[in-house]
């Protein structure tokens, strides 16, 4: 018999009752340090007391309205995304697969108002996750998340992520756009080179294309900068925002140039609950925090230290790890064997872990944590690994 909630997750067996900073209160009385973070979502780690103080004072104001009206604290973090970013304008919606898909809808109106209705296509990436809509696994590489579901959303071509050969190779009079995640998070945290996102800037700007960057799990803080492409210099046209930036509250965003927005005018897009007040009032609490003077450079830092260790583990146990790669405070362990026998051994001693493609455990603690964090959770990777290693 089918359970009440739809089988959709295979769950691990346990239910969380609260949260404080970067831990988790099992209903059994079991603690967990939690280096998954919700899927890359609680950056401030759990119940942030700057977080729930927004987010009480609003739900005692107002909580709907719908975008008919304008509403203050939308426009608020719209205008602070704005003056921090590539973009001139911003639209607000729930998730990440929204925001996603509100990027490839933009794209396909900018061309089709400049004229050229004929480009429509998007060059996407082996490897790649963009949600979980009918589009967005198309617009995805993952066959699982495929099956059953056909026929898929036409208008999507498949690259290799890095080659810039095959992405110029892929171009034709259709192509509207190139998307792409600066770090692949659910294909195995697989950071592209800067030179590979300056190269695909290159090729937009020669053949009039748009380019859209995907940093739902990168960005808000997660690599060190504000978002992860800021480490390349190459500038999006377009950029999809969700996970971090409701700190935990379903918020997603769609940021665009002036240039790329263009087509988006009353009645061409929009979303019932995207940008309420309560959703608005937590994701500029979340700005408060990831803008505050030297955050991001302790990210940097504690991301550092993190690699560091993680390179040492690799060294001492090569029969359990085969490589480790990251940036920031977003990592992945690629393993020697089963990645699921690792992060099953990992979470029964309190470290809750993430899997990824290409047998990869993710790390991706809230970007809070410190150095005594770190050391917590070292001593429970080491003993795991030291276990596997026999």
């Amino acid at each position: 018999m089918i359970p009440a909630v739809m089988p959709s997750y295979a769950r691990v067996d346990v239910a969380f009752e609260r949260g404080e900073g970067p831990y988790l209160y099992a209903t059994d009385g079991r603690r967990f340090l939690d280096f998954g973070a919700g899927i890359a979502v609680s950056a401030a780690g759990h119940a942030h007391p700057h977080l729930i103080e927004a987010l009480v004072n609003q739900a005692g104001k107002l909580w709907h309205t719908s975008n008919l009206y304008r509403i203050s604290e939308q426009e608020r973090l719209a205008e602070r995304l704005v003056e921090a970013t590539f973009a001139d304008s911003v639209f607000f919606c729930n998730s990440g697969g929204e925001a996603v898909e509100s990027s490839v809808k933009m794209v396909r109106k900018y061309h089709h108002d400049a004229g050229s209705p004929e480009r429509y296509r998007v060059i996407a990436f082996e490897g790649a996750f963009h949600g979980r809509t009918l589009a967005m696994i198309s617009a995805g590489a993952n066959a699982a998340h495929k099956k059953g579901f056909g026929p898929m959303v036409d208008g999507f071509d498949h690259v290799s992520f890095g080659n810039l050969e095959e992405v110029r190779g892929a171009v034709t009079s259709e192509t509207a756009a190139i998307l792409v995640e600066p770090v692949q998070g659910e294909g195995g945290i697989r950071p592209a080179e800067p030179g590979f996102l300056l190269g695909l800037r290159e090729v937009c700007d020669e053949f009039g294309i748009l380019l859209i960057y995907d940093e739902v799990q990168c960005g808000m803080g997660r690599t060190g900068k504000l978002f992860a492409h800021e480490w390349s210099g190459a500038t999006p046209d377009v950029m999809a925002v969700a996970k971090a930036l409701g700190g935990g509250f379903p918020v997603g965003a769609c940021l665009a140039t002036q240039n790329a927005a263009s087509g988006i005018v009353a009645g061409t897009h929009g979303s019932t609950f995207g940008g309420n007040p309560l959703a608005m009032a937590v994701a500029n609490a979340v700005m408060d925090i990831v803008l505050e003077d030297e955050f991001l450079e302790r990210v940097g830092a504690t991301g550092e230290s993190l690699a560091r260790r993680l390179g040492e583990l690799s060294d001492q146990f090569p029969k359990v790890i085969e490589a480790v790669r990251g940036i920031g405070l977003m990592w992945g362990i690629k393993c020697v064997g089963p990645n699921v026998d690792l992060a099953n051994l990992l979470v029964d001693r309190g470290l809750l872990v993430i899997l990824a493609a290409d047998n990869v455990v993710r790390l991706l603690p809230p970007l809070i944590i410190n150095d005594d964090h770190l050391d917590e959770a070292f001593e429970i990777i080491e003993s795991c690994c030291s276990e596997l290693n026999e």
